[in-house]
């Protein structure tokens, strides 16, 4: 290690005095202008990481739904999947290590991790639009300058694509080829042969309106567009031209406000959808005759696949185990329906897509998404050889008919992480295999009303959880409160838990009627102010 130049590169990157973060689910994220010193060092540790594990890492600049003005940067390990639990601690350590001890510090983890720093290290680089991230780029590129190492920089890229590429390359092509021209041939061929077998040419079937939220989607969408067949014909708003990234619109904006972005007019029963600013999560909606907003998030969507891919599996014949990953976030009607209806099973993990993920790994056929509209499938190795070789040997038409459908699915879907085009594109060919509306996938079960709120506390780790965060552990009594206020509505529950990103309690309520959700959640958050060390005014209803 040239510690000179170390010491050179790190001066031109300095760390704000007392500024203090943490790596979280979704890496580093905070103002942009506080960011630079992280993205170096996160440039540093990708090097160090590639170094250990002998493979190709990803750097990630972007700080997702979040505010423009935010910035974020996190790392992809080898097979396209989050960075791993134990280098998330050496990524906060470096991140927060003062300039004189870096050198220090990167001696630690290199022993450790056992790390050989004579080994050869190789890093793709991806960002997002926001006005800050070209430079922050910059500094992770000269991160992986100072400890000498190859890199790739694939520019302006969704975060779902930059995972795709890592596992691309560190699977030595199997995966696919690591370039944006080979994800959008890879999906739009498998969606092609998929809507191939579709009966339904209904003209409504194939518009369909995308809110961009003003991000990078928008760029690859109409980059992928010359790809996709005549049938499919996409409408992109908010496409960042005019407005500011994430403002009034976006997937989370519609989730949380359980109303239509800006910048998008609806017609009654209109398809129409919602990517993120990085394009990793999507939800689906539209107005029925009466005007009434109807919003289909990561549980219909769940279910939909769900049900989609139970009936293939029934008609291959073969053993393979199928299971649903939610969290305590999921709908309790979509819970029921999945278990009673479609008779899956269905798993509650805790929030963060790293616990949703590796659950899914467990089943030969894995489906996981967040209510917020993250989530993807996971097909096993052995799965994935069985149907392919059906395909290909199988003699009975019905069965092969079905493992091709099967394979084309396992290549349409981005199975590294969420992935707002990948999804969308799945989506969009059961609906047409179905012959589905947009109204009759909403109405496979109605969501029991709820609310999302949250609290300001002078420190969220005095909220522990048990249970996958259903249950409070501390402080002492407040679960015992939140029992008591669930007990008085009907088909209710309600559950709170610490933030990950900052000192906020969030409080989620469900029950038969929006009025008792409201009420509930209200209840709660009180209790939460009062039992939790609550900041401000107490919260109003």
């Amino acid at each position: 290690m040239d510690s000179e130049a170390l010491r050179k590169y790190s001066a031109l990157h300095p760390k704000p005095a007392g500024l203090t973060l943490q790596y979280g689910t979704a890496g580093f994220r905070t103002k942009a202008e506080q960011l630079d010193h992280v993205v170096f060092r996160m440039g540093l540790l990708a090097i160090l990481r590639s170094k250990a594990v002998t493979a190709t890492i990803g750097v990630m600049v972007t700080a997702s739904h979040n505010p423009e003005e935010d910035n974020g940067v996190k790392l992809v390990d080898p097979l396209g999947e989050m960075l791993h639990p134990s280098w998330e601690e050496y990524a906060t350590q470096l991140a927060n290590a003062e300039e004189q001890e870096l050198q220090k510090v990167i001696t630690e983890i290199c022993q450790k991790a056992a790390v050989n720093l004579h080994k050869d290290a190789s890093v793709f680089i991806g960002r997002d639009t926001r006005p800050s991230s070209e430079k922050l780029s910059q500094s992770v590129i000269d991160g992986i300058q100072v400890l000498g190492g190859h890199y790739h920089d694939y520019g302006l890229v969704t975060t779902p694509q930059l995972h795709y590429m890592v596992c691309c390359q560190n699977t030595q092509g199997q995966y696919g080829k690591a370039t944006l021209e080979g994800y959008y041939e890879k999906l739009s061929k498998a969606f092609m042969e998929l809507i191939k077998q579709s009966h339904c040419s209904g003209e409504s079937q194939r518009h369909l309106k995308i809110d961009c939220a003003n991000g990078i989607g928008a760029l690859k969408l109409s980059e992928m567009k010359p790809y996709f067949p005549q049938e499919v014909l996409i409408h992109i708003y908010n496409d960042g031209t005019k407005e500011k990234l994430n403002h009034l619109c976006g997937a989370d904006f519609v989730k949380v406000h359980q109303k239509p972005p800006g910048g998008l007019d609806m017609k009654p029963n209109e398809r129409c959808c919602s990517f993120d600013g990085d394009a990793d999560r999507i939800v689906y909606y539209y107005k029925d005759t009466a005007g009434h907003f109807h919003l289909i998030d990561g549980d219909k969507i769940a279910t939909l696949i769900s049900i989609f891919l139970k009936e293939l599996l029934a008609k291959v014949k073969q053993n393979f185990r199928m299971g649903v990953v939610q969290t305590a976030y999921a709908n309790g009607n979509s819970t029921r329906y999945l278990q009673q209806t479609l008779k899956v099973p269905v798993h509650c993990v805790k929030t963060g897509v790293k616990h949703l993920h590796h659950k899914a790994q467990e089943f030969d056929v894995g489906v996981y998404f967040e209510a917020n509209g993250h989530g993807t499938v996971l097909f096993s190795k052995a799965a994935e050889t069985k149907i392919r070789q059906l395909v290909k040997e199988e003699k009975d038409d019905e069965k092969r008919e079905a493992a091709k459908m099967l394979e084309n699915m396992i290549d349409l879907i981005n199975q590294t992480v969420g992935d707002a085009v990948s999804d969308m594109l799945v989506i969009e060919a059961i609906l047409a295999l179905k012959g589905l509306t947009v109204q009759q996938w909403d109405a496979l079960y109605t969501d029991l009303p709820n609310r999302l709120l949250k609290v300001q506390v002078a420190d969220r780790r005095v909220i522990d959880t048990t249970d996958a965060e259903r249950r409070a552990l501390t402080p002492p009594g407040l679960q015992e409160k939140i029992d008591a206020l669930v007990r008085k509505y009907k088909l209710s529950r309600a559950f709170v838990r610490p933030s990950g990103t900052e000192d906020v309690v969030r409080i989620y309520a469900e029950a038969d009627t929006q009025e008792n959700a409201d009420a509930l959640a209200h209840e709660v958050s009180l209790a939460v102010f009062h039992l939790a060390g609550g900041k401000g005014a107490p919260p109003q209803p």
